[in-house]
């Protein structure tokens, strides 16, 4: 059984500031911002929110099946992806676009800034999700990760003409929507899941109270980092501790692992809590390694 997961593919170029933000940025200041930060480690890596999840999706043992977009130098993708007996089939290349590219500062404190080229990804929505995905592909679940604006419309709109449940996940998308749009995607969703500064910034825009968005959808998550999530079905609320990682060496991608474990709990008929669980432990490896899949599992789920 297959999970449908609906996002980027990118190239992640990875820096770190020994400092803090904080303290290089002066608020007083910020109409004349000019600040450089020096970064003596950097490291390249396979990234995108799409890729991200399905690493950690296949690590348990799951069958993830990526809808995005490549550019024309995304063939080492494509090579990494079948080495990790990842499908294929549902990933585009476009001949005059590059693949996106996201740049990511990550700061003592474990702040990120990030630049993103979004590249071949802006034409994720030129490739449709078929009326007969579940029949054809053998799908019942899915994900609607960051995405290209209009792929995320789009694909949205074409899982619930196909009737395959989904999560909806805007991740750095969620600022891409107004109130109306992200309304209408949790209308459409039987899951939701952002973290805690994306779930205050779904409040504001849809002006819907977590209580309020629960009763919407099966399930809202909101995970909370060191402090582990809260998952609220039927207006009720239940904290699900965090787990204690070994080191706490990169965040980047640590929401992506997390949501690669939530989709294998789905698929298994667990109840959101008990996904929460696995996706703070896998979380918790995740953020031990440097760069979004370069981690390993040390249990069996």
């Amino acid at each position: 059984m297959a999970a449908l997961i609906c996002g980027s593919l990118a190239f992640d170029t990875i820096m770190n500031f020994e400092g803090r933000f904080a303290e290089q940025i002066l608020p007083d200041q910020l109409h004349i911002l000019n600040v450089a930060f020096l970064v003596p480690t950097l490291r390249r890596d396979f990234g995108g929110c799409a890729g991200n999840i399905a690493y950690s999706l296949k690590l348990l043992g799951g069958q993830p099946l990526i809808q995005a977009t490549l550019g024309k130098d995304g063939g080492p993708y494509l090579k990494r992806l079948a080495d990790l007996g990842i499908s294929c089939e549902r990933v585009h290349e476009l001949a005059e676009e590059f693949t996106a590219l996201a740049m990511i500062m990550t700061d003592h404190d474990n702040n990120q800034i990030t630049a993103f080229h979004p590249g071949a990804m802006g034409q994720a929505h030129c490739h449709a999700i078929e009326p007969d995905l579940a029949k054809q592909a053998q799908v019942r679940l899915a994900i609607i990760s960051p995405d290209g604006r209009q792929a995320m419309i789009e694909h949205a709109e074409q899982l619930v003409a196909a009737g395959v449940p989904f999560v909806f996940d805007p991740g750095q998308g969620l600022p891409m929507f107004d109130g109306a749009e992200l309304r209408r995607f949790i209308e459409q969703a039987s899951w939701v899941t952002v973290n805690d500064y994306e779930g205050k910034m779904l409040c504001d825009r849809t002006g819907w109270t977590p209580t309020e968005i629960s009763h919407q959808v099966k399930g809202l998550v909101i995970t909370l980092g060191a402090q582990g999530a809260e998952v609220w079905v039927a207006g009720q609320k239940t904290h699900v501790p965090p787990v204690l990682a070994a080191q706490v060496v990169d965040p980047t991608g640590c929401g992506d692992a997390w949501r690669g474990a939530l989709l294998f709990g789905l698929e298994q008929g667990w109840d959101l809590v008990r996904c929460a669980e696995l996706g703070n432990r896998v979380a918790s490896l995740k953020i031990a390694q440097r760069g979004p899949q370069n981690y390993q599992l040390d249990f069996q789920p």
